[in-house]
């Protein structure tokens, strides 16, 4: 086979089983849309500098036009006059999805392929297999977790074994914990769990091949992955393709994405519709347009997922040319706060509108990244939490949420068998409107406090995430540092998206003078002080001391003349720009693999400089 595309580092010869002639020939076949995603970036890019630079929110689209790259009325997808997904039955119950990446950091097969065992013995009805946010990007760790993720679904005899071993692990934590076993026939329960796949989003480029000399598309190269190398076996087994699409902000990148996976189907033989999406609301503008994405991703289409961090950043950055737009302390914009409630509620009423043939779809509520692992004290504490807030989702109308830690399911997931519906699919709720009040409500802002105590936090776990980005570990457990060593306050799963926002909110802070409501004893900061550049200096100083001084549990050692003064120079140079930069995960891309302070701030630099210049992110691999 002749390649047009260009691949680094001997990785087709490493990775045989993952670029299989299949594989390659179906990217081949879908390179060509490679283009057009260059283009939608470029046009998104540009959108964001005109609002910005007009002081222009986003608004609702003219129900007289066509959604974007379709030939559907907008009007037609508000009323639900469009075809949608039919939902298959190993998606009608997913009370509970967990997720994670199926592999970790510079590990062999035998030691990555524990995550996808522990994933599918966890009792989870779905777990979303994430390339994405959770997933480390240094090395070949994407091509690692395809391969892992393959073997795993074609039940390799390693795979077996491994599984084997990592059910008698889980079973003596729960007996331990929960004073029973959580799994009677490892081979059985392998068998329950919904495999789903997270794409990268259309924002990233692949690490490992380019196109033209230029970077190509993440997104592409994912979802011919894992569809490629997996749905015979998937299929032969009775069992759904089912992807999950981040970072959508329109119903015109949802029509891109429909063009891809339209053209895999096509050259793969498989009739249109077998590949299902769910679709992760974690952007402002997707909550103008949801009827529109799920029109234009017909009939691919089976559930929106609400998320909070993602969200928050996308609110904070699309509103970052307001002043009077501040966020408070990250800890008070909780999925009940002001824009949050009316996101929320705008998605459940979306997916509850029937198509013309009287479907609705799913919603999957949030994530639960707590792990009960602490005090006794502690743990009960937050356990009781994440239940109360797993109630509240199903209340609300969710069919089910997510969780960040196999540990979790079984706490979860009663909540939901209590009910004993397998879904809440077409209760009745308000339609959908599109007037002023609507968009206001969606960049609502509420009473809340903003404090040092929530800069100290915004700022500690900012760099903590970055530094373990930077090692590897795109999911981390983290707490602020001044929490270390007291178990009574648990550690939090994170991802990618806990460190956007709290970059964002700071950004927010600096540069529109946000106002402190509480004194600070220590800073001998009054209510009322504005939180300026120097106090941001001051706090990043003495939060970048602890965690030098912190223990190797928590800190890695090997991390504190590497990897860690890159991520204090990322974050200080993304919070004290005054142009913000779009995305945290440009910068700590750029600087993956390095470990050399004046490269990596020679890197940061450039990129700015660039994207001050005419909007141009560097987002290709520097080391290709």
């Amino acid at each position: 086979m002749t390649l047009t595309l260009e691949f680094r580092d001997a990785v087709l010869a490493a990775y045989p089983d993952v670029y299989t002639p299949a594989a390659l020939a179906a990217l081949e076949v879908l390179a060509p849309l490679n283009h057009r995603r260059h283009e939608r970036m470029a046009a998104r890019t540009a959108l964001r500098k005109r609002r910005a630079g007009q002081g222009e929110r986003i608004s609702f689209l003219d129900p007289e036009s066509l959604i974007p790259g379709t030939q559907i009325k907008v009007a037609d997808a508000r009323s639900g006059n469009f075809d949608g997904a039919i939902i298959p039955p190993d998606l009608q119950r997913q009370w509970i999805q967990g997720t994670g990446p199926a592999t970790k950091p510079r590990s062999d097969v035998r030691s990555g392929i524990r995550n996808v065992a522990y994933a599918l013995l966890s009792g989870a009805d779905g777990w979303m297999f994430d390339g994405e946010d959770a997933l480390g990007q240094v090395d070949t760790m994407s091509l690692d977790n395809h391969r892992n993720l393959k073997l795993a679904i074609d039940r390799d005899p390693l795979f077996l074994e491994v599984a084997q071993e990592v059910a008698g692990e889980m079973n003596t934590w729960a007996q331990g914990f929960l004073g029973r076993p959580i799994i009677a026939d490892w081979r059985q329960q392998l068998d329950f769990t919904t495999v789903i796949f997270r794409c990268r989003g259309l924002h990233l480029d692949d690490r490992h091949i380019r196109q033209d000399g230029h970077g190509f598309s993440a997104s592409l190269s994912d979802l011919v992955l894992f569809v490629v190398n997996n749905h015979e076996r998937l299929l032969a087994t009775g069992r759904s393709i089912v992807i999950y699409l981040p970072k959508t902000q329109t119903a015109e990148d949802a029509a891109l994405w429909n063009s891809f996976i339209l053209a895999l189907e096509a050259h793969l033989s498989l009739p249109v519709g077998t590949i299902k999406c769910y679709v992760l609301v974690e952007q402002l503008e997707q909550c103008f347009q949801l009827m529109e994405i799920r029109a234009a991703l017909s009939p691919h289409f089976v559930g929106f997922n609400t998320g909070r961090w993602d969200y928050i950043n996308s609110v904070s950055d699309a509103l970052a040319w307001d002043q009077e737009f501040v966020n408070p302390n990250i800890q008070a914009i909780t999925m009940t706060y002001g824009y949050m409630r009316n996101y929320e509620d705008r998605v459940r009423r979306a997916m509850n509108t029937p198509d013309r043939n009287g479907r609705c779809t799913l919603w999957q509520g949030g994530m639960e990244p707590n792990i009960p692992v602490g005090s006794a004290e502690g743990v009960a504490a937050s356990m009781k939490r994440a239940v109360a807030g797993a109630e509240r989702e199903q209340r609300e109308g969710a069919s089910g949420k997510w969780v960040a830690h196999w540990k979790m399911v079984h706490i979860v997931r009663p909540v939901w068998e209590k009910v004993g519906q397998a879904n809440q699919l077409g209760r009745a709720f308000p339609a959908l409107t599109y007037g002023p009040a609507d968009a206001a409500g969606l960049m609502l802002l509420e009473p809340a406090p903003r404090t040092i105590a929530g800069a100290r936090d915004l700022l500690s776990v900012a760099l903590q995430y970055g530094n373990a980005f930077l090692r590897g570990f795109q999911a981390a457990a983290l707490k602020p540092a001044d929490f270390f060593g007291n178990d009574d306050v648990l550690y939090l799963m994170e991802d990618m998206a806990t460190g956007e926002i709290r970059l964002s909110i700071l950004w927010e802070w600096i540069h529109k003078g946000a106002l402190l409501t509480e004194a600070d004893a220590e800073t001998g900061c009054v209510e009322g002080e504005p939180f300026t550049q120097a106090l941001f200096g001051r706090l990043l100083k003495e939060e970048y001391a602890k965690l030098r001084q912190a223990s190797n549990r928590d800190v890695h050692d090997d991390s504190k003349d590497t990897t860690l003064p890159i991520a204090r120079a990322i974050v200080q140079t993304y919070v004290q720009s005054p142009l913000k930069a779009p995305w945290y995960v440009d910068l700590l891309n750029l600087n993956l693999g390095l470990e050399d302070l004046k490269t990596a701030e020679a890197r940061i630099a450039h990129y700015l400089e660039a994207f001050k210049k005419d909007g141009t992110r560097l987002t290709e691999n520097q080391d290709f």
